[in-house]
């Protein structure tokens, strides 16, 4: 019985050790007696002879790499950032990095070309850029350099984030100022056009005031108004209650004698 169970497990060994799972998201580089094959292998199992063949997988999805970097700025600062690249690889290629490169491309190879292009690009901007709307356009000038690099080689770069920029105390808090003072600014303007609208508001409203008494007062002709005074007396006429009219013929005076 002992025996048989040993056997079994090293039937078992022999069997795990000589099936590689190629998982989703990755393709495997089979080497034979040191020689990688130039067709990568597609996710499923694969069975090979472990005394002669073994599997290098290549993750070919796309990962994130992060790293804490120092770039220099224009004005020479030295400003710290945490930078995120997204990147994937090509399929085809994975055989071609695994032997031009080495399982540890993304460190030899895709990690020094981000500090490369990332310190070449920032030197060209302000500090002051990293914190304004020019954050974006360094990024994608970091992108660009780096598949100008990697394209060929069968990396993508999908993406560049400057994820947090720490800026030197000073002028930190210079910016700070600088954009606070830009928002009291920008509210005071906003009160000032307020007021003008309010302004203009107010001088049309009485311009309009002043033409309907224009017509009015045009309209009034003495004989106007003689009409609406007999017409006046007319109503008055007929009212049930007494009064006295004095009038000379064009204004009215009515006294109530109740």
């Amino acid at each position: 019985m002992k025996l048989k169970a040993i056997l079994s497990m090293a039937l078992a060994a022999a069997f795990l050790s000589s099936c590689a799972v190629i998982r989703p998201g990755e393709v495997g580089v089979r080497q034979r007696l040191g020689k990688l094959s130039e067709k990568p292998v597609e996710e499923g199992v694969r069975f090979f002879n472990p005394l002669t063949t073994t599997f290098v997988k290549v993750l070919v999805r796309t990962n994130n790499v992060e790293q804490t970097l120092l770039l220099p700025s224009k004005e020479g600062l030295t400003i710290v950032s945490e930078v995120s690249v997204l990147y994937s690889i090509e399929k085809d290629k994975a055989p071609i990095i695994i032997k031009d490169i080495g399982k540890n491309f993304e460190r030899d190879v895709l990690i020094n070309t981000l500090r490369s292009s990332s310190a070449n690009i920032s030197a060209k901007y302000f500090a002051k850029d990293m914190h304004s709307r020019k954050r974006n356009e360094i990024e994608n000038a970091i992108q660009d350099n780096m598949n100008a690099i990697l394209k060929e080689k069968g990396f993508e770069i999908q993406a560049v984030l400057l994820k947090s920029i720490n800026l030197p105390a000073r002028l930190s808090s210079a910016i700070e100022d600088k954009l606070r003072a830009e928002q009291q600014f920008q509210e005071m303007e906003f009160i000032v056009q307020r007021e003008i609208k309010e302004a203009e508001r107010k001088r049309a409203e009485a311009t309009g005031i002043r033409d309907a008494q224009a017509i009015i007062n045009e309209g009034l002709s003495p004989m106007l108004i003689q009409y609406q005074s007999i017409e006046a007396f007319r109503e008055l006429s007929r009212s049930p209650n007494a009064k006295i009219i004095i009038t000379d013929g064009k204004a009215p005076v009515m006294l109530n004698t109740n």
